[in-house]
C-alpha cells in the first residue's frame, strides 16, 4: 500500500529531494514551505500517513507544530529534519512528540532507512491498539491509556508525549527491569548511539512530575548497574491502602 506524506521544509532544493528519496521507496508525498499552511493542512488527521518536518520555518517554530498535531493524532509519524545538532535539541524535539530526529547534512540513505523504520513500527502500534487496557490502576497514580490521560491523587498530570508513552510502557509491565537501551527500542522505537542519555532526561522529568520526592522515587526505580523498572511492591501496597 502506497503512503502519503506531508514534508514541511523552507529550503525547496532539500524538500525535492526527500520527495524523490520518499518516490523510489512507494511514497508520494506533498511539499508545504511554512508551518502556518502545513497546520491547516493536517487538521484532518487521515490526510497523511507521516509528516516529515523542519524545525526552524520562517513563520512557525516546527516543534510547536510537532505539539499541536500530537494533540489531535497520535499516531501518525514524525520524523524532524534539522541543522539543530545538539543534544538539548534532540532532547526537545523527541519530548514534544517526534518519532524520530535526523540532522543536516543527512544521507538519503539513511532518510529512506528512518521512513520505512517508522512505517514498520506505526503498523505494529495499530496491530496492538486494540490490547491496551481501558485503564491501568497503580493506587493514587491513574493511567488512561485510551485518552492519554495520567491522574494523581485525582489531579490531572500534564505529560509530554514521550513522557506519557514513557509511564504507560512502565504501568503495562511492572516489576519488568528495563535497560536505557531496551527503553529507547521500546518506547521510542529505535537505537541511536548517544541516545541512552535522552533516556535518563526523560526519567528524570517524569520523576518531578508524578513522585512526592522525586531524588527517592517511589513508583519509577533504578536498578542500578542494569536500569529502571516501576516498583511493582510499591504500587500492590498502594493499592491496598486506598
Amino acid at each position: 500500500m502506497q503512503h502519503k506524506v506531508l514534508i514541511v521544509e523552507d529550503d525547496v532544493d532539500i524538500a525535492r529531494l526527500v520527495q524523490l528519496q520518499l518516490r523510489d521507496i512507494d511514497c508520494e508525498s506533498d511539499i508545504i514551505g511554512n508551518g502556518l499552511e502545513a497546520l491547516n493542512r493536517l487538521k484532518d488527521p487521515h490526510d497523511y500517513d507521516m509528516l516529515i518536518l523542519d524545525i526552524m520555518l520562517p513563520d512557525c517554530d516546527g516543534l510547536k507544530i510537532c505539539e499541536q498535531v500530537r494533540t489531535s493524532n497520535q499516531h501518525m509519524p514524525i520524523l524532524m529534519l534539522t541543522a539543530r545538532s545538539g543534544e538539548y535539541d534532540r532532547v526537545l524535539g523527541l519530548d514534544t512528540g517526534a518519532d524520530d530526529y535526523l540532522t543536516k547534512p543527512f544521507s538519503f540513505i539513511e532518510l529512506s532507512a528512518r521512513v520505512k523504520a517508522l512505517f514498520r513500527r506505526s503498523a505494529t502500534q495499530v496491530e496492538t491498539k486494540e490490547k491496551v487496557p481501558e485503564i491501568i490502576d497503580l493506587g493514587v497514580l491513574v493511567i488512561d491509556p485510551r485518552r492519554r490521560r495520567v491522574t494523581l491523587s485525582d489531579e490531572t498530570i500534564e505529560l509530554t508525549a514521550r513522557e506519557f508513552d514513557l509511564l504507560a510502557h512502565f504501568a503495562m509491565n511492572p516489576g519488568q527491569v528495563f535497560t536505557r537501551t531496551q527503553l529507547l527500542r521500546d518506547v521510542w522505537g529505535y537505537h541511536h548511539d548517544g541516545y541512552e542519555h535522552t533516556v535518563n532526561t526523560h526519567i528524570n522529568r517524569l520523576r518531578r512530575k508524578i513522585e512526592i520526592h522525586p531524588e527517592i522515587p517511589d513508583f519509577i526505580i533504578t536498578v542500578w548497574g542494569v536500569g529502571y523498572q516501576l516498583n511493582e511492591a510499591f504500587v500492590k501496597a498502594n493499592r491496598e491502602n486506598i
